[in-house]
């Protein structure tokens, strides 16, 4: 029954666990302190970056868990797309946190190191180099995201590393495009 990988996705990538850990470790929802999202960088911001560390190894493992299933045993390439595409739709909109969530990077992370590993890394060095060279999270994401689709299609990956790209650009930018206007003091860190 592969038609069940992309509920698997979205259950998986609704485990929010930046609220879950602030929530134990302090006793507050991460999406009342910093910047207001489920993410990474806020969790460093209100714990410190260990418990940060914490949240962004299990985002990852959120994204790459049902990709990496529908790999093995999905059959048609098109399951492990839709249970990555579904795993960040989930993370954006947790059903397990009032469909409140993070912004979606980290478990792209997840499922593009299930699907083509250096995927990963190239993803990361361009999202490195835009946002040093425009100095706007949210801006640099949404440009990196935008980016990925046709470079990996140019660089000759698989079909469904380029669909993935494609689909969760659309997600990512449509999550992102909340904090376009946001100023920021250090690339993404500190909000003004």
């Amino acid at each position: 029954m592969p038609f069940l990988f992309p509920l698997l996705g979205y259950l998986s990538g609704s485990l929010p666990f930046a609220v879950w850990v602030t929530h134990w470790r302090k006793g507050i929802d991460i999406r009342t302190a910093g910047s207001g999202h489920a993410t990474t960088t806020n969790v460093i911001r209100t714990l410190g970056f260990g418990w940060g560390a914490l949240v962004l190894a299990l985002d990852i493992a959120k994204g790459f868990l049902p990709v990496w299933l529908a790999l093995r045993f999905g059959g048609a390439w098109y399951w492990p797309v839709l249970a990555g595409v579904c795993a960040v739709a989930g993370h954006i909109w947790p059903l397990f946190a009032d469909f409140r969530g993070g912004m979606g990077l980290a478990t792209t992370a997840g499922g593009l190191l299930a699907l083509y590993p250096l995927s990963f890394f190239i993803a990361l060095g361009v999202l490195i180099a835009v946002l040093l060279l425009w100095r706007h999270g949210a801006r640099a994401t949404v440009l990196t995201a935008v980016i990925l689709p046709p470079a990996f299609y140019l660089l000759r990956f698989p079909a469904s590393l380029v669909w993935f790209a494609f689909l969760d650009a659309v997600l990512v930018a449509l999550r992102f495009a909340a904090d376009w206007r946001r100023e920021y003091r250090e690339l993404w860190l500190d909000r003004e």
